[in-house]
């Protein structure tokens, strides 16, 4: 027997207006010109420039004497956020807000770069091997990964080139092919292991000069001491005093521990484009926008005018018909990109000012320990916006101070209370923890135990823990790696 039941749901909608908006957003300074390019070259009603006196053209645009059409495109359903979410592929202008395109024959550019895989091979190339060496030296290369090493083991080199080819060989056969590629350029590519990559390098040098037989014997011998930093015991095996000591470590941490970041491991340099500037004008901190984020866009007044003269023909004709649909499609599509670049300007200037403010002692001298704790919802309360719209803003923004240029993340951080009953950011406590390592005996490192004690000293309660995890954060070993002679 079927039962009727009736359920109440609750679901976010999101109007294409705002998809649009939310779209612009999230992307950087240094996409919005390609952004902005692609919807120049896809709708013919938007034009680059000032924008022009339209008020008599918006009577045009906003026409009401045919409802037929203004009912079609006045009157639009709200779009469902897992909609937005999970299928990107809406028909119209709406939807292509993020580089989406339908596929069709545009020629997208690709950059030329000489890869470490592009080196490598031309080095290969210059090997005089036979066949089967050239086929398992191709396998090699395929298994070299970006930072230089190989990783996968020798039997599992042979493993693949018989089950991917049905070439059969041995370990012993890989492994003389193995030592010919790590002849090649950068020197110590191909090392299975720190402890090889090491070598490789040290083999290049100058075998008369003692200290590089000196280096070679630790790697070789003492290479678990080594990187435990046992100085002293090295030193007493070896018997060289600690000039000698510090002149070898000298040139073993001048080594490269990752080959293949010679040639980037994308080959790809990044650039962080300011979105903002802050200026201080005679003590007065100013916000400014980048100028790319503020572009001069217009509705084309020639556009407008043609769909005023196809308005007023005749309405029957189904070609007519079409052609003013179309036009409407792209008049309101232009408008509403425009309106939606005004936004994200709005937004964009506003979360800065609030950060500002927030911020203000910071960006008047750079100074870290007068970063406030500051969380997203500090800043959305302050511009009553949405936590995801600061977030969204946050997360791929940067602004250009007199110090520097900080992403906007940089400033949002969470607080540690003090002595004195106030919060004080984490951002702070690291500038101070980092200042104390800096500073410590380099002989005799601070453990996190001695850090904990010297920041309660100086108010902060923080624990052990946290110390150890703001520690790591900075990519600070611990106080046992940091030992120098």
């Amino acid at each position: 027997m079927q039962k009727l039941s009736l359920n109440q749901t609750l679901q976010q909608k999101l109007s294409p207006q705002q998809i649009q908006f939310i779209k612009l957003l999230q992307i950087p300074t240094a996409e919005l010109e390609s952004r902005i390019e692609e919807e120049l070259e896809i709708n013919p009603a938007l034009e680059e420039g000032l924008e022009q006196e339209m008020n008599e053209k918006d009577d045009i645009y906003d026409d009401s004497s045919d409802s037929e059409y203004d009912d079609e495109y006045s009157t639009r359903d709200d779009i469902s956020l897992d909609d937005y979410l999970n299928h990107d592929e809406y028909g119209g202008y709406k939807m292509y807000s993020d580089g989406n395109f339908p596929e069709d024959d545009r020629e997208v550019p690709i950059a030329t770069i000489n890869t470490l895989q592009d080196a490598l091979q031309q080095q290969f190339g210059y090997l005089k091997l036979n066949e089967r060496q050239s086929v398992i030296g191709l396998q090699l290369l395929g298994s070299i990964e970006n930072d230089g090493y190989i990783r996968r083991s020798m039997q599992a080199v042979v493993n693949d080139l018989a089950l991917s080819q049905g070439f059969y060989t041995s370990v012993e056969e890989v492994e003389v092919v193995l030592k010919k590629i790590q002849t090649f350029d950068p020197p110590g590519i191909g090392s299975r292991n720190l402890q090889e990559c090491l070598l490789l390098q040290l083999d290049r040098k100058n075998a008369s000069d003692i200290y590089v037989n000196y280096a070679i014997k630790i790697i070789e011998d003492y290479f678990d001491e080594f990187s435990k930093k046992h100085f002293e015991k090295i030193q007493k095996r070896l018997g060289i005093n600690d000039d000698q000591m510090k002149c070898v470590i000298s040139l073993i941490t001048k080594l490269n521990p990752k080959p293949g970041s010679v040639e980037g491991e994308d080959g790809l340099a990044q650039y962080l484009l300011p979105d903002f500037w802050i200026h201080n004008n005679n003590g007065k901190l100013e916000v400014h926008l980048n100028s790319k984020n503020a572009p001069e866009l217009r509705i084309s007044r020639s556009f407008a005018e043609m769909l005023d003269t196809y308005d007023k023909s005749d309405k029957s004709n189904r070609h007519i018909k079409e052609t003013v649909t179309f036009v409407k499609q792209k008049l309101d599509a232009a408008k509403w990109f425009i309106d939606a670049i005004k936004q994200r300007q709005n937004t964009l200037q506003r979360t800065m000012n609030a950060i500002l403010q927030y911020q203000y002692e910071f960006f008047l001298d750079g100074d870290e320990t007068r970063l406030k704790p500051m969380i997203l919802k500090d800043i959305a309360l302050r511009i009553e916006m949405d936590v995801s719209t600061v977030s969204r803003v946050a997360n791929s923004k940067a602004v250009q101070t007199e110090f520097g240029v900080y992403p906007l993340k940089y400033f949002f951080s969470e607080g540690i209370s003090t002595e004195y009953g106030e919060d004080a950011s984490s951002r702070e406590v690291k500038s101070i923890l980092k200042d104390l390592i800096d500073h410590e005996p380099k002989g005799n490192p601070l453990s996190d135990d001695k850090l904990e004690k010297l920041l309660n000293d100086k108010g902060y309660n923080i624990a052990r823990r946290t110390v150890a995890k703001y520690r790591e954060q900075l990519n600070i070993p611990v106080a046992r790696l940091r030992k120098q002679l």
